[in-house]
């Protein structure tokens, strides 16, 4: 008898043991246990840990909570100003009503990428090519707009939209390549007037300076001499002032005649009439 009441409590323990393996869960700390029984949702959450449930009665889901990054398909479309373009964006978004995303969507991913790829075409068509490759904050704004209205039914909550690239065709880029040559050839020649402007003016008060001091031309000429000079593959050709040419055209000129050469000239002048005086005075004899 006693043997039997042994073998039943080794039998019930054993039962026992198995039916509590088999109601044991463990819900990770990221996740989140939704619990059905017998078809109806629970209204309790159960939380991280151990949880136990009735075998065969209650069936328990695990919704992951972490941040879910969603690659967005590259979509092709035209813009509003007819541009052919190629776009992919990433999505960012997680479940924050774990209830929510078990029970009122099938499959709460391929809902948010279809709409992720819906809402990505139709950015395309209400934009310019200006805002898509310049102004993306705004439309990564409207693009986690237009995802979040209907994903907040599902018990998703959109943390980010980026767009990652946008490909365009290789005519629109040897255009806008020309366009940017175009732009930056204008901006240059601007810049070169602006500077050739601001140089005439130094330059008209330098000459208002050079002429009040007459000097200070010379001495930037020689400066000039010596800086050119510096660099000996290089050839010199030298301004020089009219002054400077007057100058050395007085200096070359013979000196006029004075009172010293005509005192020379005149004994020279005696002299000879002294010969002659002598040459009669010889013959008269």
């Amino acid at each position: 008898m006693v043997e039997e009441l042994v073998a039943a409590g080794v039998v019930l323990a054993s039962v026992g043991a198995v039916g509590l393996l088999s109601a044991a869960r463990v819900v990770k700390q990221y996740e989140r246990g939704v619990v059905l029984r017998l078809g109806r949702l629970r209204p309790q959450v159960r939380g991280p840990g151990l949880t136990l449930v009735v075998p065969f009665v209650e069936q328990l889901h695990k919704v992951n909570l972490q941040i879910v990054t969603m690659p967005v398909p590259a979509q092709e479309g035209i813009t509003r100003d007819n541009v052919t373009v190629r776009v992919d964006a990433v999505v960012y978004f997680k479940v924050v009503d774990a209830s929510a995303a078990l029970i009122n969507v099938e499959d709460y991913r391929f809902a948010v990428s279809q709409m992720a790829q819906t809402s990505l075409r139709s950015i395309i068509g209400k934009s310019d090519l200006d805002d898509l490759l310049s102004d993306r904050e705004k439309l990564n704004q409207g693009l986690e707009l237009m995802i979040d209205s209907p994903a907040v039914g599902w018990g998703v909550q959109i943390d980010r939209v980026e767009i990652k690239d946008v490909s365009l065709p290789d005519t629109m880029k040897r255009s806008m390549a020309r366009q940017a040559e175009a732009d930056r050839e204008r901006r240059a020649r601007v810049i070169n007037a602006d500077a050739e402007l601001q140089a005439s003016k130094k330059l008209a008060e330098a000459a208002q300076q050079m002429e009040e001091t007459p000097s200070a031309l010379q001495l930037r000429l020689l400066q000039t001499i010596v800086a050119v000079a510096a660099e000996k593959n290089s050839t010199l050709v030298l301004p020089f002032p009219v002054e400077l040419l007057r100058f050395l055209e007085r200096s070359a000129q013979p000196p006029a005649q004075g009172p010293v050469e005509q005192r020379r000239s005149i004994p020279s002048r005696s002299n000879g009439d002294q010969e002659e005086a002598n040459s009669s005075q010889g013959q008269t004899p």
